[in-house]
């Protein structure tokens, strides 16, 4: 009996999912970075639509129901729909989704590109606008199924599941948790935490975005990939994964995007103290992730150095370096 479901999912297993839609591969098949789901490049014998090769998709089982990948495409659709440049599946046989070997998969165009140029204010004021556009299509409607990004899924589920596991070593547990609890206790007084009367909009997001999921394309801009971690959340959860450096050069960036964004669409600014609350969030969520996730054998060969004491030693020192930045003054525009 095979230890986790993708040991079966095989390059034949990919071939033969491709051609139960019709479209049959050459042979030649590349895996995609991807850790929560399998993805691969497959070239076409033939053209489909003029596409000679394709990317599928095969969706890590028990991750997502149904329904919420259905969201996740549709949500896909509605964007193309808008002319906001994102990749969404191809429609075959009248599905998006489709089953193979116990797999949800989907099959969609293969796009080019490379990352952008972060330090380049005309590609930060491009991207904010179409940030704009794909926020102004999230908040026509809600989301039915897919979660939101807030306190209780990123921060106070996975703290409460890594502790009731003991996934923490006993060393360091004690010191992890006093810092998680205090983060938390901060985050819990933000809109994130539920607080009424913030005025700050929840939409639909990608809610991954960050430089590697923006395929930047010479005189067209970028593209946005990769919707699986679409949720509802504040706006500017799709602004800081693309803020790094120092706080200088964090609010050099921020402004050409603002910039660009309210072009199309106002920002509001009181998003920007949420900042260092969704770091903190992404912080404690991501180790929640690697934990959960360990029993997949690309797990410990990608992540050797996840869940020893000195990982959980510098986890606490991240959490105490986000409760002072949570502390001080947020970034302005």
């Amino acid at each position: 009996m095979s230890s986790h479901p993708y040991e079966v999912l095989t390059p034949d297993a990919v071939l033969d999912a491709l051609a139960s839609v019709g479209l049959h591969g050459d042979g030649r098949l590349l895996a995609l970075s991807s850790y929560e789901n399998r993805v691969y490049q497959v070239h076409l014998e033939d053209p489909h639509e003029s596409l000679t090769a394709v990317v599928a998709k095969f969706y890590r089982p028990g991750r997502w129901s149904t329904a919420q990948i259905l969201e996740e495409h549709a949500f896909a659709a509605e964007l193309i729909a808008a002319e906001v440049p994102a990749v969404g599946p191809l429609r075959l046989h009248g599905k998006t989704l489709h089953e193979f070997a116990g797999f949800e998969f989907s099959v969609s165009p293969r796009r080019g590109g490379r990352a952008p140029e972060l330090d380049d204010a005309q590609v930060l004021e491009w991207i904010g606008r179409f940030l704009a556009r794909l926020h102004m299509t999230g908040k026509t409607r809600p989301f039915a199924s897919r979660p939101a990004l807030d306190l209780q899924t990123f921060g106070m589920e996975p703290r409460n599941w890594l502790l009731e596991q003991q996934k923490i070593p006993l060393d360091v547990q004690s010191a992890w948790q006093k810092e998680c609890d205090e983060a938390l206790r901060m985050i819990a007084g933000t809109a994130l935490g539920g607080l009424p009367g913030s005025g700050i909009a929840m939409i639909r997001l990608h809610g991954d975005c960050h430089p590697g999921n923006i395929l930047w394309v010479p005189d067209e801009g970028p593209h946005f990939v990769d919707l699986d971690d679409a949720r509802t959340g504040p706006a500017v959860q799709d602004f800081w994964m693309l803020l790094s450096g120092d706080r200088a050069q964090r609010q050099r960036q921020l402004g050409p995007l603002v910039d660009g964004y309210e072009m199309l669409r106002e920002f509001n600014r009181d998003e920007l103290a949420l900042i260092e609350p969704l770091r903190t969030l992404r912080l404690i969520h991501y180790s929640a992730w690697l934990a959960r996730r360990w029993s997949d054998p690309i797990f410990p060969i990608n992540f050797p150095w996840f869940g020893s004491s000195d990982y959980w030693q510098g986890q606490v020192q991240m959490l105490q370096e986000q409760i002072e930045a949570m502390a001080e003054p947020p970034l302005v525009v």
